[in-house]
């Protein structure tokens, strides 16, 4: 595994770095703390700050070489990272851990954040590029959409790039391993509400009413059948029922029902079918019972789909980082979503999982005693450099 002595050394400071923006996390267009923190480190460095798209949202600019030195190339490429955290009370007890009560970094973002400012120290200091690089740190990826957000204030017009990249650590692949997808990585995640309307009465007379209660659990089942009848067994798709809501009394049948949950898909097209076949299922089950169903489907995170050139550039220098077995290529899509899915959407691009093992006990993402591996620190940063290098040589 290729570390340079030149990031080994600077892995202190940037472990300081991610121990403070671990210490004060912030949730979604909330980040103010943390913009601020980047956008100083960035200015320390020497590179050009712009700020305030998706709100919190900031990009560093820093240019390569000049025309008389060998350089000056039109290329640029943007690497990205999200800044945001959860709503979520952390439980470790170590002197980094959140000063604020339900908000922590369960996700590993205070570490993409460190890795990606390394990266920008490290270029800024070398110089060893030909190009343009625009380190993009997005806030609100957990749900708020503020890549989006970012792409939908310009990001892409006032910062032309030719290509775009993420990273995210990945608990439970080993350290030293990465995965690269050549198309799906990560899931559509989309979230339905459905009413149920029947017609409701003493729970002693059932045959005088239409009962919504009895036509949601025949819909609840009845959509299982998407899965496990409407799609092929190889297309990854989950539809899951989280909440229902009903009823006043023991003894009263009511009006309405209401569900709610998700449907997580790794293609679009499936995408496009799993909503219709969705919609038909709960009004024709609702009707079959003598009640009537309002279906809303409300599209989240689209599919985070890789481009597959770009992938492969990826694969080639991961390769060389960590050596060709180390780079998983056939590994499954996740179900989890990504809001990095919009940007690969606009610009082509290819979007990593940097294995974090096995970490400490309940170390998975999302977890009340989740914390960001900082033995990869240097991985990341090495794969950053290694891939500005490659996209951008020197001529």
């Amino acid at each position: 595994m290729k570390v340079s002595n030149e990031i080994l050394n600077i892995i202190p400071e940037i472990k300081t770095w991610r121990h403070e923006l671990h210490a004060h996390p912030e949730l979604g267009y909330e980040e103010k703390w943390t913009s601020d923190f980047v956008a100083k480190k960035l200015q320390s460095f020497g590179l050009e700050v712009h700020r305030g798209l998706g709100g919190t949202g900031v990009v560093g600019i820093l240019k390569g070489l000049d025309a008389n030195l060998g350089g000056g190339g039109n290329k640029a490429i943007g690497l990205r990272a999200d800044m945001d955290a959860l709503p979520m009370t952390e439980e470790n007890n170590f002197s980094y851990k959140s000063k604020f009560e339900g908000r922590m970094h369960a996700c590993g973002h205070d570490g993409h954040t460190a890795m990606l400012l390394g990266a920008a120290k490290l270029l800024a200091s070398k110089n060893n590029f030909d190009g343009t690089v625009y380190f993009i740190f997005q806030p609100a990826e957990e749900g708020g959409g503020g890549g989006l957000a970012m792409i939908e204030d310009g990001l892409f017009e006032q910062f032309p790039m030719d290509s775009v990249w993420g990273m995210h650590n990945w608990p439970g692949m080993d350290e030293g391993n990465v995965a690269v997808h050549k198309g799906s990585v990560m899931a559509a995640a989309d979230r339905f509400e459905v009413t149920v309307k029947g017609n409701g009465g003493h729970a002693a007379m059932p045959q005088a009413t239409n009962d919504p209660v009895l036509a949601t659990t025949a819909i609840v089942q009845a959509l299982q059948q998407i899965v496990s009848r409407k799609q092929n067994p190889l297309d990854a798709v989950v539809v899951s029922v989280t909440q229902i809501n009903a009823g006043s009394g023991f003894n009263i049948i009511p009006q309405v029902t209401d569900f709610i949950g998700t449907i997580r898909t790794v293609s679009s097209a499936t995408r496009i079918n799993v909503h219709k076949q969705f919609k038909e299922i709960c009004r024709a089950t609702a009707l079959a019972y003598g009640c009537t169903a309002d279906v809303s489907v409300i599209k989240g995170y689209p599919v985070t789909v890789n481009n597959i050139e770009c992938s492969e550039k990826a694969i080639e220098v991961t390769s060389s980082i960590f050596g060709p077995g180390s780079v998983k290529t056939n590994m499954a899509p996740s179900m989890g979503a990504e809001d990095f899915a919009y940007m690969l959407e606009k610009i082509p691009g290819s979007y990593i999982w940097l294995g974090a093992g096995e970490g400490k006990s309940g170390c998975m993402l999302h977890n009340t005693k989740y914390d960001f591996n900082d033995n990869i620190l240097p991985l990341g940063v090495t794969y950053w450099e290694q891939l500005v290098k490659s996209e951008l040589p020197l001529r």
